[in-house]
């Protein structure tokens, strides 16, 4: 059986390039944002569940009405558990069923920013916080999407804690733009599993960050 990781951190953190680097050296990674897009447009639950909720307008015209999705979404607390209640079981079968289709491979990783507010803590061995400081992040943001301070750092509010996900987290992996990326994704790997070539010697593998 797969050893299962799940890839977290705040928003600008770097997730996605440390999945690229998992991917690259042989972990296939789950994207969970991705796929979630996907099925909200192919899964039938999903779409009966939402139009249940929002009215046939939020497939206006066969495609999701993003706008109404995320004014809705945004509007309280209670919204957003409403909207995940749908959504998040489907992400988590479908996780299922990609973790069986990649049972020949020792690590699989499933890549998501909520990660532990959603719940998928059960569904996996480890988990991995790629962690940056905060203005680093949201420099990173700013830049990437092309936003205000205002808007990241409203994004930001509505995430889990950098810092709580950091203590609930198995591995941390630094990314802040100084500290070596590659050598804390090898040793990430060496650890998990000594069934994966590494391509360079482990004696230069740096250790990788751990939470106490």
């Amino acid at each position: 059986m797969s050893v299962r990781i799940g890839i977290t951190g705040g928003i600008g953190s770097g997730k996605s390039v440390v999945s690229h680097l998992l991917g690259v050296m042989g972990v296939p990674v789950y994207i969970s944002d991705t796929e979630t897009k996907h099925l909200m447009l192919a899964d039938a639950e999903i779409r009966a569940g939402l139009e249940a909720l929002l009215g046939p307008e939020v497939y206006a015209g066969g495609e999701l009405n993003k706008p109404l999705l995320a004014s809705y979404l945004f509007g309280s607390k209670e919204h957003a558990a409403r909207v995940n209640g749908i959504v998040h079981p489907r992400v988590r079968a479908d996780f299922r069923r990609w973790v069986q289709a990649h049972a020949s491979c020792p690590v699989v990783g499933i890549e998501s920013a909520i990660l532990l507010e959603a719940g998928f803590r059960t569904e996996v061995d480890y988990v991995v916080m790629v962690y940056a400081p905060r203005e680093v992040r949201i420099s990173r943001a700013v830049q990437r999407d092309a936003s205000t301070r205002r808007q990241i750092e409203a994004r930001i509010s509505h995430q889990m804690d950098d810092e709580e996900k950091r203590r609930q987290a198995d591995y941390v992996i630094l990314n802040d733009g100084e500290t070596p990326l590659i050598p804390q994704v090898l040793n990430l790997i060496a650890s998990l599993s000594e069934n994966i070539p590494l391509p360079l010697p482990v004696e230069k593998i740096v250790p990788t960050i751990k939470t106490e």
